[in-house]
């Protein structure tokens, strides 16, 4: 049995389009799954932290996998990994070379040692409701409703669609 898993993408060193085109071709390749969708890129300013530092590039992909939850986290991971990024020192919001988030799993509410499906602060950043909506637009979050409408409720923070997609 498959489900649709939603993954968040967002980079703001090192060339971030580019890092989001490497990562989606890397979930492409995924054993026992499909990339299905991947939004436009979105240029957002940085949520959650005082600090000054680069404007994030983001987007959201739809695979269908056969892969169990946290096997998706796992290869999420190893993608970080592979593009340097390294778990063990980076804040919460610090800047990132490449960050890789299970959004959602099909209409799963999960709560595990490493991972909680829906992802917990998915619903207070325009910069996953949006593209998550250019995919999905009928996209509901267990627990919390509607994607559209919590959109609403966040449309204050700064988000643009970028002219350049990477995967079709």
């Amino acid at each position: 049995m498959s489900s649709f898993a939603y993954v968040g993408l967002g980079s703001n060193l090192g060339h971030p389009r580019r890092r989001l085109a490497r990562a989606l071709t890397e979930l492409a390749r995924l054993p026992r799954s499909r990339l299905v969708a991947a939004s436009p890129n979105y240029v957002s300013a940085p949520v959650g932290t005082s600090e000054p530092q680069p404007d994030y590039v983001n987007a959201v992909a739809a695979l269908r996998t056969a892969l169990a939850p946290g096997a998706v986290l796992h290869h999420l991971h190893a993608i970080e990994h592979r593009q340097g990024r390294r778990r063990r020192h980076n804040g919460r919001n610090a800047p990132r070379l490449l960050d890789l988030d299970l959004l959602l799993f099909g209409r799963r509410r999960l709560t595990l040692s490493r991972l909680v499906v829906p992802h917990p602060r998915m619903h207070e950043r325009a910069f996953v409701l949006r593209p998550l909506l250019d995919i999905a637009p009928a996209a509901t979050i267990p627990g919390r409703g509607a994607a559209r409408q919590l959109l609403r409720r966040v449309r204050k923070q700064r988000i643009a669609r970028t002219r350049h997609a990477f995967w079709r």
